[in-house]
C-alpha cells in the first residue's frame, strides 16, 4: 500500500459553490484547481474527488443529472492533461434519506477509495473547504489536510507551505 492520493472536495474547491450545482452551464472551476491537480499528479498522487451531494436526497436533481455533470467535469480535466482517477459521492442526507458512513464528516468515501486503490492514507492529502472535510480526513487517518476558503482561488505555494507545516492530528 504505497500509493497515495490527493482527495478533493468538489463544491467550493473544484468548482464555485453556487448551491446544488448540477448543470454544466452553472459549473465554474475554481481558479488554480488545474495547477494543483497537475502538480500532485506529477508527484505520483492519484486524484480522487469526494463529494456530499445531498441535492439528490432533497430531490433537487437526479443521480442521472449528477452523473452527466461528473462525466463532463472529468472530461474537462482530461482535456487539460489531468486524470481524475475516481469521483465518489454521497447522495444521502439524514434529514431526507438515511444516515450514511459515506457522508462527510464520516470517512466512508475515503476508506472505500483506500481499499479500491490500495492507498496509504497517511501519505495522502485532502483539500476541503468545510470542517466536515477535515474531520473525515482525520477519521480516515489522513495526516495532511488543507482547509481552503469556499470558492477562493487555490494557490499551490500556499497549500504546499501549509501542508509542510501540518502537524499530526
Amino acid at each position: 500500500m504505497h500509493r497515495k492520493a490527493l482527495f478533493l472536495d468538489r463544491d467550493g474547491v473544484v468548482n464555485i459553490d453556487k448551491g446544488y450545482v448540477y448543470q454544466i452551464t452553472a459549473f465554474e472551476f475554481v481558479a488554480g484547481i488545474f495547477d494543483i491537480c497537475r502538480y500532485f499528479q506529477e508527484q505520483g498522487y492519484l486524484l480522487i474527488i469526494v463529494t456530499n451531494q445531498s441535492g439528490i436526497a432533497r430531490k433537487l436533481y437526479t443521480e442521472a443529472d449528477y452523473a452527466q455533470l461528473t462525466e463532463w467535469m472529468v472530461q474537462q480535466f482530461k482535456a487539460a492533461g489531468i486524470t481524475i482517477n475516481k469521483v465518489y459521492h454521497c447522495p444521502d442526507h439524514p434529514d431526507f434519506t438515511k444516515p450514511s458512513q459515506w457522508r462527510k464528516p464520516n470517512p466512508g468515501m475515503l476508506l472505500e477509495a483506500a481499499k479500491a486503490f490500495e492507498l496509504n492514507l497517511t501519505e495522502s492529502v485532502l483539500i476541503g473547504d468545510k470542517p466536515s472535510d477535515l474531520e473525515a480526513a482525520k477519521r480516515a487517518g489522513i495526516k495532511k489536510a488543507f482547509l481552503t476558503k469556499t470558492n477562493e482561488p487555490l494557490d499551490l505555494t500556499t497549500i504546499l507551505t501549509q501542508l509542510q507545516n501540518t502537524s499530526k492530528w
